[in-house]
């Protein structure tokens, strides 16, 4: 038995010290994940704070064996995320550069912000699920298995739609880089 699923099992007991683990353990992990999604830091604390509530009052629909914990916890950051996008699109404005301290980092060049802002541009454009699993894939580490059962598809549907968002994210860097000057 993992940690998680002996948590898992506390929480499910009524263990609020097992509940306070949990959530030291995976609210970075899920505002990652939110705020790759949504952009909007007030908006990834309510995604975030959520989860993190459903873990607390849902804790008996997860079951050991089906999905991992933090599976099951990224699908439920998933559905939230996906619900609020489609209650507002408007105002979806994330920023890669806010994990990146760009001071600290003699690594990144002048230019490279401009293109980190790029992609996020690029990645905020491409249709939610496509946008959502290569989040999951390329930001978080899921496997595909794990994306798949999050995204509740079949991991061949999944591959699809990784392989869609990988073209839709190139044709859209392509098309809004800078021209070369020569």
């Amino acid at each position: 038995m993992t940690e998680d699923e002996a948590l898992m099992l506390a929480i499910q007991s009524g263990d609020s010290r097992a509940y306070e683990s949990a959530v030291r353990k995976h609210i970075k992990a899920i505002s990652h994940y939110a705020f790759r999604m949504l952009g909007n830091s007030k908006d990834v604390e309510d995604i975030t704070q959520e989860t993190l509530l459903r873990l607390w009052t849902h804790a008996d629909s997860w079951q050991p064996g089906k999905a991992g914990v933090s599976t099951w916890l990224h699908r439920i950051a998933h559905n939230l995320c996906i619900d609020y996008l489609r209650k507002d699109r408007s105002g979806i404005t994330g920023e890669l550069t806010e994990d990146i301290e760009t001071d600290d980092d003699p690594s990144l060049a002048p230019g490279k912000e401009a293109e980190l802002q790029s992609l996020q541009k690029a990645l905020d454009a491409l249709p939610e699920r496509q946008r959502s699993a290569l989040i999951l894939s390329h930001y978080q580490g899921f496997s595909n298995k794990e994306i798949a059962q999050m995204m509740d598809i079949s991991v061949d549907a999944l591959e699809s739609i990784l392989a869609r968002a990988r073209r839709g994210l190139k044709a859209r860097l392509i098309r809004n880089a800078p021209a070369e000057s020569v």
